[in-house]
């Protein structure tokens, strides 16, 4: 009787599976793709032009600084395995790589994915790239290439990660770094569209220590969807609109700086692109807060100063522009889908936000 040899499938991975998941997602990659991708699917490597000169779309560059970022989704996807819902993490994904790019003044260019996972599910990881799909081609660049890796020993059953690559580029010329910042400057805000993909460690406990159900419809939410399907709105993606409103000024700069509020919400990232000589006034009241933070604070007994250091509160993004432009600059915002609103100014200081 002939003995069974050890196979790749008996150590956990299914090359097969892996295979599945490669035939799976190729339509949804190649509906990222524009003209400048080059190269067929399934390489080692993906090439991407940054000059291209064909009459119908050309693009060039003058003096191109490239611009790179990394980022994951943290314990949100925990959630979306909870929920089982799988679609709307990669477009967090997404989000939370192009929208700090965009703090730079770049365009995003391509976007490279790492999905580790417990075990390969072709159906599965299919829907995960589509959401990040989803988010490439909200954020017109290319999703050219990434990973799927099986790892059973690594992950508990059920249980995946994703992390995020995106390469951008911008003029170097047109670079937004926060040097010119000065005192009088106008502080937009860009409304979020909901808890974003920072802070989901307290949200899972607030929803742990409450007893609450995600798969309820609690009414002083006011939305006709469940707890779980608020949690899980994708990160809103900025690229368009501030790709346009920077484009419009091809020689005046009325943008002083920019931030993403991400991980230690306004005061943590408002002074980030900030000088230390200088203050950011935030009025509390210049917007409305989405009643998803006030329910998490209530129920989990969260204090407004942990709140703010945590979410965004209903702000994902700030534009810091020279007074005169501020009108302008927030109706182009407006004309591209964004909710603007003035939230506060810079004043002269010792580099802290204050919240008024």
């Amino acid at each position: 009787m002939a003995r069974k040899r050890l196979t790749y499938a008996d150590a956990g991975v299914d090359i097969d599976a892996g295979e599945q998941v490669v035939d799976a997602i190729k339509p949804l990659m190649r509906r990222t793709y524009g003209p400048r991708v080059l190269g067929r699917h399934g390489g080692f490597a993906g090439c991407f032009r940054l000059d291209y000169n064909e009459r119908l779309f050309k693009r060039n560059y003058r003096d191109p600084v490239l611009v790179s970022c990394t980022d994951g989704v943290g314990s949100k996807v925990l959630l979306a395995v909870k929920m089982r819902r799988l679609d709307t993490v990669g477009q967090d994904l997404v989000a939370m790589n192009v929208n700090d790019m965009l703090v730079q003044g770049a365009e995003p260019l391509f976007f490279l994915d790492y999905i580790g996972v417990h075990k390969v599910v072709p159906d599965q990881v299919a829907q995960i790239v589509k959401g990040v799909a989803d988010g490439c081609r909200l954020s017109r660049c290319a999703l050219l290439g990434g990973e799927t890796a099986e790892l059973p020993d690594l992950y508990r059953r059920g249980d995946f990660d994703l992390a995020g690559f995106a390469v951008g580029v911008c003029e170097l010329r047109r670079m937004v770094d926060g040097s010119h910042c000065a005192a009088g400057d106008v502080i937009l805000g860009l409304s979020s569209s909901g808890v974003h993909s920072n802070g989901y460690s307290l949200v899972r406990a607030i929803v742990r220590k409450a007893r609450l159900d995600l798969r309820k419809r609690y009414t002083e939410l006011g939305e006709d969807r469940s707890l779980g399907e608020i949690l899980l709105t994708p990160t809103r993606i900025y690229t368009r609109a501030i790709c346009a409103m920077l484009a419009a000024y091809r020689v005046k700069k009325p943008v002083r700086s920019m931030s993403h509020i991400t991980g230690g919400g306004l005061p943590g990232n408002v002074m980030r692109t900030l000088g230390s000589h200088l203050n950011a006034r935030i009025e509390r009241g210049s917007w409305p807060v989405p009643p998803i933070f006030d329910f998490l604070a209530r129920h989990g007994d969260v204090d407004d100063d942990q709140m703010q250091r945590v979410f965004n509160l209903g702000v994902g993004y700030i534009c810091v522009v020279r007074p005169h432009f501020a009108d302008a600059v927030a109706h182009r915002l407006e004309r591209e889908g964004e909710t603007v609103r003035v939230i506060g100014k810079v004043v002269r200081g010792t580099g802290r936000m204050i919240m008024n």
